[in-house]
């Protein structure tokens, strides 16, 4: 699976000492960088209910809420609250030489020609 994933370096400072949920721009994707009680997490940013900016949202607890329809999302898995029958994509963030990176799945295009 590594081989399918495409890092690339989180271009802010992540500030690890406060709560938030911002917009990342990554290899010309707008994410959602979330930081939750120690809980570090990189979603979708659209809301797969209504298509609603989940970096306008805020968090309860391990919840990403969104903010139209208060559709909630574990900012561990991305699934969302039963009965919701939905979920948003996660992103895998590490960290090496105290910088961050995102991994973003290769497209088919990348996979072929690149």
């Amino acid at each position: 699976m590594e081989d399918e994933i495409t890092w690339h370096k989180v271009p802010v400072k992540i500030d690890d000492t406060r709560n938030y949920v911002k917009a990342l721009h990554v290899a010309g994707k707008k994410l959602c960088l979330i930081r939750q009680d120690g809980v570090l997490s990189v979603t979708s940013s659209r809301c797969p209910h209504a298509g609603a900016d989940l970096t306008k949202g805020w968090c309860e607890g391990e919840k990403l809420i969104c903010p139209f329809h208060r559709h909630r999302f574990d900012i561990r898995t991305g699934r969302g609250d039963e009965n919701q029958g939905n979920y948003i994509r996660m992103y895998p963030l590490k960290k090496e030489d105290g910088d961050y990176y995102v991994g973003i799945k290769k497209s088919l295009w990348d996979k072929i020609f690149g």
